[in-house]
């Protein structure tokens, strides 16, 4: 076997245990077992395991990305869309040891790592699409960047189930993930509102209206309390008035009976 058919050789076998594995639990000595050949080889040709799943992913990332961007050829973007979807099912369903890899050891929920990294590259392309879509429908393209890493997270996490499941069939799981992201990008909202933030808002402006109330209630109360006490008090001030009048009448006629 020559050099390069042994490289081939290791990168399949790596490929296969990395894959029923993950890296941590993969060793060098097993993939040389599995070669028929000494851990020296292993090093030779690649340094060490992590040179080996190296160059392992390398291929897994630009053979998938290959596949969606080659496949991107539509005009409309639910086209563009539908194609993307099925992209990503077709490596799963022809590469499906090097999915597993890529998942295994990157988790698409993650926000570093090669799939992670690969699935931003993707957003990017899918964020150019959204932006000019955006701006025919009339929405904020500078939203367009948030809402393709949605569209391309939920596509990577639908595979990723679909992975194990295999069910249902990928044209019908595809239709499915286009169905929702459509639909929704049909009906998107100028200005999207959650129901619970609604609410919390609803119940402060009704904290604020009962509160105005009580005050209104209480300015009215002490309107009432201060006309009743004006009522009562009312009569006395006449009569001490009346009183005052009656001195003063009273002085002024003996001023006058002295002259």
């Amino acid at each position: 076997m020559s050099g390069k058919e042994r490289r081939e050789q290791l990168i399949e076998i790596g490929r296969t245990l990395f894959a029923e594995r993950g890296f941590d639990a993969t060793s060098v000595e097993e993939i040389a077992t599995k070669a028929g050949v000494s851990k020296p080889v292993v090093y030779e040709h690649f340094g060490g395991k992590e040179g080996l799943y190296a160059v392992v992913v390398d291929r897994e990332m630009a053979k998938l990305l290959s596949m969606v961007t080659t496949g991107l050829t539509g005009e409309h973007a639910r086209e563009l869309l539908e194609q993307a979807a099925f992209a990503l099912l077709d490596y799963i369903e022809s590469s499906t040891d090097g999915f597993r890899i890529l998942v295994r050891d990157s988790p698409v929920t993650t926000s570093t790592g090669n799939f992670a990294s690969l699935i931003s590259d993707i957003a990017s392309q899918v964020e150019d699409l959204l932006g000019v879509h955006f701006m025919h429908r009339g929405y904020d393209p500078k939203l367009a960047p948030m809402y393709a890493q949605m569209l391309v997270g939920m596509v990577a996490l639908t595979g990723q189930w679909w992975l194990d499941v295999r069910k249902p069939p990928k044209a019908e799981v595809a239709a499915h993930l286009v169905n929702l992201a459509w639909n929704g990008l049909s009906h998107l909202e100028g200005n999207p509102r959650l129901i619970v933030q609604e609410q919390a808002e609803a119940k402060v402006r009704r904290a604020a209206r009962k509160t105005e109330r009580a005050e209104r209630a209480e300015r009215t109360e002490r309107t009432e309390r201060t006309e009743r006490a004006d009522q009562v008090a009312a009569p006395a001030r006449t009569q001490k008035a009346a009183e005052r009048t009656r001195k003063t009448s009273e002085r002024a006629q003996k001023a006058a009976a002295k002259q």
